[in-house]
């Protein structure tokens, strides 16, 4: 190249043309890290794995514990007394109950009984869950740092507070690839509570692939005629169109990208091919027609409706069947600052006997031994009442320092209660689990090291679990 020409290309057009003689060795890498990813990175999985695959079961606005898995039943003695000063410690409160002139001792209205051949206590509000009480880990001290629902969804997804990293679903994506070619490794379904509540926004994040390439990121299925929005063929485009539109415009991509190596253009050839493969396969997964009546009946009278979190739970199902490695379901509406009793049984009709018959499903067809089910939202609930209390009525505000969640099958030890809190369900007082130790359990029984799957960005390493995190041993079969 003369000096002439060489004055003559533009900053960008001389970085993009010296790539091949100044950065062969790290765009290689770049391009080999992406093009390995669709059956994952090499070495992955690191250990024998206990489960294949995830389905997250996300209850999305915090239910309360207190009304559904930690039985304090010496609570009814203390009725409309002031949560003692020595319990809350000073703990830093939300702006809608900080200004309270006292925080009045609030019991469950629900009753608790003892299930399965493990005696686990569950609510009257879970009948059906209580059917799967010896298949369950029962997690009652899970505590997390956020106070608000926003941050703390964000940290049990990314394992950060603040946006920008990668989902869990992503990250698992990112470590193991796919199982099927047809369908995406990481699928997102959101329900809408069938009673009127209080339903938390939830940002595209929340299932997003940070700085990871976009095909890491999970692909949302909507109810109606096109579950992912734009698959369909507009009216007079045959598939054999389709098909030669995207050859052209993955040929120009390709061009582009011999000229200037760039993952994010790799990315967005692999998800043209992806969108071309979901019109084959999605019209099949999402025909419930030759379910049996008995499978319907199983999930519920609110399976046949798109959209409800029944129908997204045998939706679940049937991807994992196809390979699918990792299914999330957001149910929201668990955000009860008020009217709490008649919410939060609105809320279990909705998921209890589906979440249920989920399981049950897997187990009966040979899927749950190695599929890791996980019920649970972000953070608990307080003792005390938010607002008036009176002896039918309440609301809880959020509590950050322990709550309850559930996990099934995968690798994890059935018909166990992990964990305990003091007699107001306030503090933990064994075996506390933080978000980044539940994330690393996770990793750990799908055959990862939860630190040693990273990601260089910026000149740092990251993880999921960022400095953090410990395998809980207790809960594992």
């Amino acid at each position: 190249m003369s000096v002439e020409s060489l004055f003559a290309l533009s900053r960008r057009q001389f970085v993009s043309r010296s790539a091949v003689g100044l950065g062969t060795a790290a765009l290689a890498h770049l391009l080999g890290e992406q093009l390995q990813a669709s059956g994952g990175l090499p070495g992955c999985p690191q250990h024998i794995p206990k489960a294949k695959r995830v389905i997250y079961l996300t209850q999305a606005g915090a239910p309360s514990q207190l009304e559904l898995f930690d039985h304090k039943p010496q609570l009814k003695e203390q009725f409309d007394k002031d949560l003692p000063d020595s319990v809350r410690q000073g703990q830093r409160l939300t702006g809608m109950t900080a200004g309270q002139a006292r925080f009045p001792i609030c019991p469950s209205m629900y009753n608790f009984s003892q299930q399965g051949q493990a005696g686990l206590w569950l609510s009257e509000l879970l009948p059906h869950t209580s059917r799967i009480a010896d298949r369950m880990c029962v997690i009652r001290s899970l505590h997390t740092e956020a106070i608000n629902h926003d941050p703390a969804m964000t940290l049990l997804q990314t394992g950060h507070q603040i946006a920008g990293r990668p989902s869990l679903g992503a990250w698992l994506s990112y470590g193991l690839g796919s199982e099927n070619d047809d369908l995406p490794a990481f699928v997102v379904m959101i329900s809408r509570p069938s009673g009127p509540t209080n339903a938390q926004p939830l940002h595209e994040r929340m299932w997003g692939a940070g700085f990871l390439s976009p095909r890491y990121q999970g692909v949302r299925f909507s109810p109606g005629k096109d579950p992912v929005l734009f698959l369909s063929n507009p009216p007079g485009i045959t598939n054999e169109r389709r098909r030669s539109m995207l050859d052209d415009v993955s040929s120009l991509n390709r061009l582009r990208l011999e000229d200037d190596p760039d993952p994010e253009i790799q990315a967005r050839i692999d998800q043209y091919e992806m969108a071309f493969r979901l019109q084959r396969s999605v019209p099949e997964l999402t025909d419930l027609s030759q379910e049996p009546k008995s499978v319907f009946e199983a999930y519920g009278p609110e399976s046949q409706k798109p959209g409800t979190f029944a129908a997204n739970c045998l939706l679940a199902r049937r991807l994992v069947e196809r390979g699918v490695r990792f299914v999330q379901l957001y149910h929201r509406g668990w955000d009860q600052h008020a009217n709490l009793p008649s919410g939060i049984k609105s809320q279990c009709y909705d998921t209890d006997q589906p979440s249920a018959a989920l399981v049950e499903d897997l187990a009966r067809r040979g899927l749950l031994d190695d599929t890791l089910v996980i019920w649970g939202g972000e953070f608990g609930r307080t003792v005390y009442s938010q607002g008036k209390l009176t002896a039918n009525d309440y609301g809880r505000d959020h509590h950050p320092r322990c709550y309850s969640i559930w996990m099934a099958g995968g690798g994890i030890k059935p018909g166990t209660m992990y964990g305990e809190t003091d007699d107001f369900s306030y503090n933990i007082v064994k075996d506390p689990v933080h978000i980044h130790d539940l994330n690393a359990t996770v990793l750990h029984l799908l055959g990862i090291n939860h630190k040693a799957l990273t990601y260089r960005y910026q000149g740092r390493d990251f993880r999921l679990t960022d400095i953090h995190g410990s395998i809980v041993e207790g809960i594992l079969a």
